[in-house]
């Protein structure tokens, strides 16, 4: 009997573990299978938000490029139209055998040329033959060609002027055309054309693995970041099209072919993606790319720029969600079972409880005495602390006040290529309000309409000049915040970018953090930027080969943010005292030896350094370190 109860029990309980392993298998199937679908759900989740982040900069680089192309060409759209104002212009169409009237129209049109930096200006007749050009001395120069056939050339003679971008058909160079009628009395006797080279915008626009284009109204890529792009077209090219371009010669020899480019269906939130094959990029490889598309329309030339971005950085988060989902779960059962094993032991620590309690109870006593003791102690030492107080606060107030002569000296030192940069559209506006009045006189309304206008545009790019100025004057705040790297740079390069241009020296961006920001006092970092931008242009005066390159990167906590010249770079001897105040190797005269002084004492109140090594291709190169921010920028 006794072994059969026996026998029985040992059943029973076989019996409940079985139950309760049945049981926990069912509970962790579903466990495994909640994190399984959660871990699904990060991945989407953080490809759909770092393919947000792609789409938000690249819109915003669309914004700067369009607004790059609409400022250069901005600067020329006048310009044939004051052609009407020369007598001898206009006595050239009425006497057009006369060679001596051609020849000084030919003198003006190159003296013009030069001031303005165009690629050529010509004057044709209304049956198309150029009378005169820039180009006058060259051995194919336009005298004497027939441009009729140009789109710009007709819609010109009707009246309307005309922009147009074309391959040119006698040096093959590639350019923007602007053409405006002649008259005179209210009758045409002639076009006026301007041509302007737009492919240097083309250099500004490498950024690592995205791409950017700028297509026509049919879809043929002329400017691109990728030099096997240009040229093709985005779809292709309908018979019609085809023979219009013909007629016109715009893209001349080039064949025009397709881009291997295949279009997704767009999303519901206006995103699209597309495939290009890497073949068709130049790589050889018989594999596709898949890239995030955004558009931006250029009215009115019905032109369409194209940002490319790459999806790799979207991909690798969204398995380093996925893998991090897995592990995060992986923790918290873990944590579970240890929470569930704690349990158990915290009975055997209730008596050592009641122990500790009773130990802290007397400790209590301890800190009350030596509190008060404390106390006695901080009263002495609070009339020490309110006078040290003072002695930093006057001292702040000081080292503020140096900066501000400092950031007032960098924008003394560039009053000229500010000047220069005022008096070019105050040129512009005294030419258009003479021209407005004449225009008047005649009855020409609408063209002296048209004259205001342009007026307008000029006296808000002076606005904009003033307001940077005014910007960049004002006294900083000294209030750390999160600072955007690139609008720093960008702000302070405006500054210097008059110079840049007068003295031929290249620019190079090179982004490897696109939101990289910094936690900083943002007016400082710019008057600190300023002031190396111009250290390093003085040092490349002289130098056959002159480049400016800024970089931004990141370095675990820390932004760096690298200023490269290629002059002649700093001795050794030189480079112990460059940060010492009123140490300088310029002229005397040319300054005080306060800049990078300055400069490094607002980078160490930054909580960074400032350091000066040896370019990698010669030349000196300066790096500032700030910590980085994750917060993102603050914009004001």
């Amino acid at each position: 009997m006794p072994q059969a109860v026996t026998t029985a029990a040992t059943n029973v309980t076989q019996t409940g573990r079985k139950r309760w392993t049945g049981r926990a298998v069912v509970v962790w199937s579903v466990v495994a299978a909640v994190g399984l679908a959660l871990a699904s759900v990060a991945y989407l989740w953080a490809e759909r938000l770092t393919t947000e982040r792609l789409r938000v900069s690249g819109a915003q680089r669309l914004e700067v490029y369009a607004g790059s192309l609409e400022n250069l060409l901005g600067k020329y759209d006048f310009l044939p139209g004051t052609l009407e104002l020369s007598d001898d212009v206009i006595d050239l169409l009425q006497k057009p055998e006369d060679g001596a009237l051609q020849r000084a129209v030919n003198e003006h049109l190159e003296r013009l040329n030069g001031l303005a930096g165009s690629t050529s200006i010509y004057v044709s007749d209304l049956r198309g033959i150029t009378l005169a050009a820039s180009n006058w001395r060259e051995p194919n120069s336009f005298v004497g060609d027939n441009v009729a056939f140009r789109p710009y050339v007709r819609d010109a003679l009707r009246g309307r002027p005309a922009g147009f971008y074309g391959v040119g058909t006698t040096f093959l160079e590639p350019g923007y055309f602007f053409a405006h009628g002649i008259y005179r009395n209210g009758r045409m006797l002639g076009v006026a054309t301007v041509k302007v080279n737009i492919e240097r915008l083309e250099k500004t626009w490498i950024q690592g693995t995205d791409k950017v284009l700028l297509s026509d109204e049919h879809g043929v890529i002329f400017l691109t970041s990728v030099p096997a792009w240009k040229y093709t077209t985005l779809r292709p090219l309908s018979a019609d099209v085809r023979r219009e371009l013909a007629a016109t010669r715009q893209y001349y020899s080039h064949a025009l072919t397709p881009l291997d480019i295949r279009y997704e269906p767009t999303r519901d939130d206006g995103v699209q993606f597309v495939t290009i094959r890497a073949a068709a990029a130049g790589s050889g490889a018989d594999t596709s790319r898949r890239m995030l598309s955004q558009r931006l329309s250029l009215a009115p030339r019905h032109w369409q720029f194209i940002y490319l971005s790459d999806l790799s950085p979207a991909r690798s988060n969204a398995q380093t969600a996925f893998l991090l989902a897995c592990l995060l779960q992986g923790f918290l059962i873990v944590l579970y079972l240890y929470m569930r094993q704690r349990r158990r032991s915290l009975r055997l620590k209730l008596k050592a409880k009641e122990d500790l309690q009773h130990a802290y109870d007397n400790l209590e006593l301890m800190v009350a005495e030596r509190t008060y003791n404390l106390k006695q102690m901080t009263r002495s030492l609070s009339d020490e602390i309110a006078v040290r107080q003072w002695a930093e606060d006057k001292l702040r107030e000081t080292q503020n006040e140096l900066v501000q002569a400092g950031k007032m000296a960098v924008l003394g030192q560039m009053s000229a290529g500010i000047t220069h940069e005022l008096n070019q559209p105050l040129t512009a506006l005294r030419t258009m309000s003479d021209n407005a009045a004449v225009l008047l006189d005649r009855g020409r309304i609408d063209d002296a309409k048209a004259n205001l206008g342009i007026i307008s545009q000029l006296v808000g790019q002076m606005g904009t000049i003033t307001g940077q100025l005014k910007a960049f004057s004002r006294k900083s705040t000294g209030n750390m915040a999160p600072v955007a790297i690139q609008p720093a740079v960008a702000n302070a390069l405006f500054l210097v970018e008059r110079r840049l241009e007068q003295e031929r020296v290249g620019f190079r961006l090179n982004v490897h953090h696109q939101d990289a920001c910094a936690l900083c006092e943002g007016n400082r970092l710019e008057q600190v930027l300023v002031n190396l931008f111009n250290n390093a242009l003085d040092a490349m005066a002289g130098m056959d080969n002159r480049q400016l390159t800024v970089s931004i990167d990141r370095q675990g906590s820390r932004v760096l943010i690298c200023v490269a010249d290629t002059g002649p770079g700093i001795p050794d001897d030189v480079r112990a005292r460059l940060f010492e105040p009123f140490f300088t190797t310029k002229e005397q005269g040319a300054g005080l030896g306060l800049g990078l002084a300055i400069s490094e004492r607002i980078v160490v109140e930054f909580g960074g350094i400032l350091r000066a090594d040896q370019a990698p291709g010669g030349g000196a190169q300066f790096t500032i370190d700030l910590p980085i921010s994750e917060q993102g920028a603050v914009h004001g």
